[in-house]
């Protein structure tokens, strides 16, 4: 069985036992979460959904948080103007592995949904605002 799953603006395609890198998400390592906005679910039967499956999710156990390769960046301006400048960027992921893909009942399990870490301080910063 495999489904096709959306976090971070990327798409996934994943069976239960792969390991991916995906964008930061707001867990700790050893944490359980769960993968509300799946696109496909496939196996015996195919199930594409109406942009989601409903009552779909993908079970994961988050393993680290990890920083990704180092990007460099350069800019040199020509010309008279002799000036160059580096910039470097390491991209904050999460490393988690799939546990379980469940093709309806996802509402009962009770385990936290994935969110990520922009989604958090926007939930955050709503919440404060509202007292």
């Amino acid at each position: 069985m495999f489904a096709v799953l959306k976090t971070g603006g990327k798409q996934y395609k994943v069976q239960a036992g792969d390991v991916l890198r995906v964008e930061k998400l707001d867990a700790v390592a050893g944490a359980k979460i769960q993968f509300n906005e799946i696109l496909m679910v496939g196996g015996e039967t195919l199930t594409v959904g109406v942009p989601m499956v409903a009552g779909a999710a993908v079970q994961a156990e988050v393993i680290e948080q990890i920083k990704g390769d180092k990007v460099i960046h350069f800019v040199k301006r020509r010309r008279k103007h002799s000036s160059q400048r580096t910039k470097g960027h390491r991209q904050h992921l999460t490393l988690v592995r799939v546990t379980e893909i469940l093709a309806s009942g996802a509402d009962a399990t009770g385990v936290a949904p994935a969110v990520g870490t922009a989604d958090a301080r926007r939930a955050a910063h709503e919440t404060a605002s509202k007292e």
